[in-house]
């Protein structure tokens, strides 16, 4: 996976674009600023937008030239973000770390998403909240992204079981329009998901 990420960001421009996701947008405009992280981050641009929000920013991805891309667009808006080269089935962080755990298009092999979901609700601090934005199994039919693969592809049922230490506060599915560079525009059918830690 490394080589096709390491692929895709070497183009010249932005694969999915510099403008941050429209969801994530939405949620962190609702909540104070705090620490949060980025999971498979890829060229920055949702980290970017954060860090020029007073979040403090950590990120990783597999890609190198995931990383070089969205170190050249925090310098170009002046922020600093942390990013780090990692595997999502390796990488730890300590627990009850961050006040967000963000995952924009994080879709994971079916052999580890359910452990790696399991990591992020540790790292979040109680109160925590995970934001998460993927595709679901209808996406099969559209050409505005994704994987092809259907077992990468989220269902609430999926997410009420990998998030159910959280409280739901939002978990539906949508059909929106994507415009997010060259790879996210069109037709997509989405899931967006909410959970909220508790507070112990």
């Amino acid at each position: 996976m490394e080589e096709f990420w390491n692929n895709r960001y070497a183009e010249k421009d932005f694969a999915y674009g510099t403008e941050p996701n429209n969801f994530l947008k939405d949620e962190l405009g609702k909540i104070p600023a705090g620490n949060i992280l980025f999971v498979c981050e890829g060229e920055g641009r949702n980290a970017v937008f954060a860090a020029k929000k007073n979040w403090r920013v950590e990120a990783f991805d597999l890609s190198e030239e995931g990383k070089r891309k969205a170190s050249l667009l925090a310098k170009q808006n002046n922020v600093s973000i942390n990013y780090q080269i990692a595997n999502a089935s390796t990488i730890e962080y300590p627990e009850n770390s961050f006040h967000v755990v963000a995952l924009i298009y994080a879709h994971f092999p079916e052999t580890i998403r359910k452990s790696v979901h399991e990591k992020i609700v540790r790292w979040l601090k109680p109160g925590g909240l995970v934001v998460l934005e993927a595709f679901n199994p209808n996406q099969l039919n559209n050409t505005s992204g994704g994987p092809k693969d259907l077992s990468m592809l989220y269902t609430k049922e999926i997410m009420a079981d990998d998030f159910k230490e959280l409280i739901i506060q939002q978990l539906n599915t949508e059909t929106i329009e994507l415009n997010e560079g060259k790879y996210h525009t069109g037709k997509a059918e989405i899931i967006r998901f909410i959970g909220k830690k508790l507070n112990k």
